[in-house]
């Protein structure tokens, strides 16, 4: 079994609409593998807000209940991503979504590494303690 991932919301949105992207790629061979895949609450809020269709939404939602889902203190969590989000800032690096900064935190506090499709955790990643998934060549 492969060491525990945290998926970005941006892997699962490639991911259910079938893009064989190399990180979408990863999360089905997670899947299918029965490797621990983990969550936060807002990648879990992000994914089941995003969908439509009521039927889609349930069978989701479900199969998503089955993975692990990291927690940490709302008040710890919430200092911490603005302690991340500032720190950026000063070093000329302004985060397009704050929420982003709340999953690199979650990855950073647990030390997993984040597969994304997202040019934000690159920047956040050479400014902090996150740790970024690379496809091997």
């Amino acid at each position: 079994m492969s060491a525990p991932l945290l998926f970005d919301t941006s892997v699962w949105i490639d991911f259910l609409n079938k893009n064989d992207t190399p990180q979408a790629v990863l999360l089905e061979e997670y899947i299918k593998t029965d490797s621990e895949v983990l969550l936060t609450p807002t990648i879990l809020q992000e994914i089941l807000q995003g969908i439509r269709d009521d039927k889609k939404y349930a069978e989701i939602k479900e199969v998503l209940s089955y993975y692990t889902l990291l927690e940490l203190p709302p008040k710890r969590t919430a200092i911490g991503t603005a302690e991340l989000f500032r720190s950026l800032r000063k070093k000329g690096v302004t985060i397009r979504k704050s929420n982003d900064c709340l999953t690199a935190y979650y990855a950073i506090s647990f030390s997993i590494p984040l597969v994304h499709a997202d040019r934000d955790f690159d920047y956040i990643c050479k400014y902090s303690k996150l740790k970024v998934w690379e496809q091997q060549n």
